[in-house]
């Protein structure tokens, strides 16, 4: 496993843009030329549930593998595509099928999200990844430096990244709307987790799935449906932070500009050793950056609000906050108003700078041709899902985290450092 780590200042370019890099494709299949309109050759790993939904939005292409170790959510799937060879592990995918395909569409589980990846990456093919695309700091910052060295097209599954909506929150930012920003505040209404102990009923495995290719890298435990929501146990995926974090954060980090966190605090009920907590909140401490002066960034999951959206009577589907120096902007997906609304009732916005995206799959795909950029590319994804799971890290080790980024270290917490990384059942590795 590598341990040449990305640096600070490796892993900030393009954050600033949401997209600014150059693609250098040198690996032997994915270097060729593609004509316009030549179809790539594609693996779908995870073809059930949300990687249904990526597999729609790639359609036109050829599919030529389709992998998933759920035979019940894929069967949609395998039906539509008679010609597809069908695999419920991606290692013998790869095996048998390396030299034909072109790129691959990770939309496995969280926990399995790096390993997948990595393999892709590892022969040199694109990849589209679904967030938050690793179970561990250290994973999302080996998947982060694979992806640069490789060269390749990769496209996070953000998919918000590429709404209009979100252009123009990034253009009022920037053209100072509401003065300098030194704070923005998330609010999650989800109140899922909290599940407890390990169920001690140990029900049959189902025919149609393959229990063990589900664990993947995660260490054994039998069998139970209360796990297809591998986002609320903390051996599968990183709760409803792990879950959401990344399309939340993704807003802040593009119109912000930001990078590393200095610090990171959390507070929470009791960290429980198995399953994910239903409230959390979290307090991020970034840098100034260049003329950009230092920000506050937090994170509230689960039914009661954080002291600021307590304190401001905000419509409620506003999810987002950024707080200037001269008034505030209240976002969503969707929406977006600057408040309080009656003193920005004459206000001009700026005229629209930021293109429109083609889609987001689209970008992907036109990147695996012609090596153009993508939005949310893992040297731009990377560093938002190290800040997610960095939140994570604070509220199961206790401790307000002093972060070295460079060094991918916590300087002030031994005990928080252990929880960067994972160990891998034999046969699943980076």
């Amino acid at each position: 496993m590598t341990r040449n780590l990305l640096t600070r200042r490796d892993w900030l370019k393009g954050a600033a843009s949401g997209g600014a890099g150059l693609l250098i494709l040198h690996n032997s299949r994915s270097a060729r030329s593609y004509q316009a309109n030549e179809k790539l050759n594609l693996a779908i790993i995870g073809a059930g549930g949300r990687g249904r939904a990526n597999l729609d939005s790639v359609a036109g292409e050829n599919i030529v593998a389709l992998c998933d170790v759920n035979e019940q959510k894929a069967a949609s799937a395998f039906s539509q595509y008679p010609e597809a060879k069908k695999y419920r592990d991606y290692r013998k995918l790869w095996d048998d099928l390396e030299n034909q395909i072109d790129a691959a569409v990770v939309s496995t589980t969280n926990h399995s999200h790096a390993p997948a990846t990595a393999m892709a990456l590892r022969r040199g093919k694109h990849v589209y990844g679904e967030k938050p695309g690793a179970h561990s700091v250290y994973e999302a910052r080996v998947i982060t430096q694979m992806a640069a060295e490789r060269g390749v097209a990769t496209q996070r599954g953000t998919q918000m990244h590429a709404t209009d909506n979100y252009r123009r929150i990034v253009e009022l930012i920037r053209a100072g709307a509401i003065g300098e920003v030194r704070e923005c505040h998330i609010w999650l209404r989800s109140s899922r987790g909290a599940l407890g102990d390990r169920p001690a009923e140990t029900p049959p495995v189902p025919a149609w799935l393959d229990w063990d290719l589900w664990l993947g890298p995660a260490p054994y435990r039998p069998y139970h449906p209360i796990y297809a929501n591998g986002h609320l146990w903390w051996d599968f995926g990183g709760g409803e932070l792990g879950n959401m974090g990344c399309h939340y954060f993704d807003l802040a980090f593009w119109a912000l500009e930001l990078g590393a966190p200095l610090s990171i605090e959390a507070e929470g009920p009791p960290p429980h050793p198995e399953s994910t907590p239903a409230q959390l909140h979290l307090r991020y401490q970034f840098p100034a950056r260049g003329q950009l002066p230092a920000v506050t960034l937090t994170w509230t999951h689960g039914s009661q609000p954080s002291p600021f959206f307590a304190e401001h009577a905000f419509p409620a589907w506003a999810w987002g906050v950024f707080v200037g120096s001269r008034g505030m902007l209240l976002a969503s997906y969707d929406r977006r108003m600057l408040w309080p609304e009656k003193e920005f009732a004459d206000y001009q916005p700026p005229e629209p700078s930021i293109p429109s995206s083609i889609g987001h799959h689209a970008e992907w795909l036109a990147a695996c041709r012609s090596g153009s950029v993508t939005g949310c590319h893992f040297g731009y994804a990377g560093p938002i899902t190290e800040a997610v799971l960095l939140g994570n890290v604070a509220y199961r080790s206790g401790a307000k985290l002093q972060w070295d980024a460079a060094g991918m270290k916590v300087t002030n917490a031994p005990q928080a450092d252990e929880l960067l990384r994972r160990d891998y059942r034999d046969g699943w590795t980076l």
